[in-house]
């Protein structure tokens, strides 16, 4: 409903939750319609096969690896198994969206998540926190 504000305010990607959007198809679509890219996130505790539907016009599957709502959350570390799952589905259908993982990302698990699929990597507390933030973030690159 607000997605016509946030492209005028300049915004070239949108991200939807799969839980909040009952319409969810018709809500990735409005958001390529205005001529951004489209995401969708999953939280922890749904099933990653719920994102199967959209995939062919989603540019972006953000899978949320801590509860939403606060930083400095453990890492679940389920979140592995499903971007495997992801990635097949992904595989299965011809589709090359970015996949996202937020929430209890740094230094000691980036790498494996690259290798379990992701290619986006969203990691606060631990930047934050860290003696030296761009140094960190430079570490994390390189993973």
């Amino acid at each position: 409903r607000y997605f016509e504000d946030f492209k005028n305010a300049g915004a070239d990607i949108i991200t939807v939750h799969l839980e909040a959007s009952p319409n969810l198809h018709r809500s990735l679509q409005k958001i390529k319609d205005l001529g951004m890219k489209a995401g969708v996130a999953i939280n922890p505790h749904s099933n990653i096969m719920l994102v199967e539907d959209v995939l062919e016009i989603a540019d972006l599957v953000l899978v949320m690896s801590v509860n939403p709502g606060f930083g400095g959350q453990s890492f679940i570390e389920r979140t592995y198994e499903k971007l495997k799952t992801l990635q097949n589905l992904l595989k299965s259908q011809g589709v090359n969206p970015y996949v996202e993982v937020d929430g209890g990302v740094g230094l000691n698990n980036a790498s494996k998540l690259i290798a379990a699929g992701a290619n986006v990597l969203v990691s606060g507390s631990a930047v934050f926190k860290a003696k030296e933030p761009i140094e960190y973030i430079g570490k994390m690159m390189d993973a």
